[in-house]
């Protein structure tokens, strides 16, 4: 049975190789015989631009003038003043205590022994 399959993959391997050589005699058949591409005619050269004179003789600038004077602003009437009521006085926050009182359970029991003095 295994030398069945692999004479059938023996087959398909010659197949395709034997199938690209006649597709490459067909391309090169095929470049062969194109037709040959006639030539364009070549375009006519534009006409040369002609040439513009020379000024001899530079231009005066213009003279500065006076600027006109600016018109005046017109007048803007005042503002109505305003009479705000005062704010009232906000009591002050009473102060938090930022040191941590000592706890006497923190500190060490006494010891076990003592000396005792009579």
């Amino acid at each position: 049975m295994a030398s069945n399959k692999f004479f059938i993959l023996a087959f398909f391997v010659v197949f395709s190789v034997l199938s690209s050589i006649n597709l490459s005699l067909a391309a090169r058949n095929l470049l062969q015989t194109v037709p040959v591409v006639p030539t364009l005619p070549k375009p006519t050269p534009l006409p040369p631009l002609p040439t513009l004179p020379l000024p001899t003789t530079q231009p005066s600038l213009p003279t500065p003038t006076q600027m006109p004077p600016l018109p005046n602003l017109p007048t803007i009437p005042s503002i109505p003043q305003f009479n705000f009521p005062q704010i009232p006085n906000i009591p002050s926050l009473p102060t938090i205590p930022i040191t941590i009182p000592s706890f006497p359970f923190f500190s060490p029991p006494p010891s076990a022994t003592s000396t005792t003095k009579p």
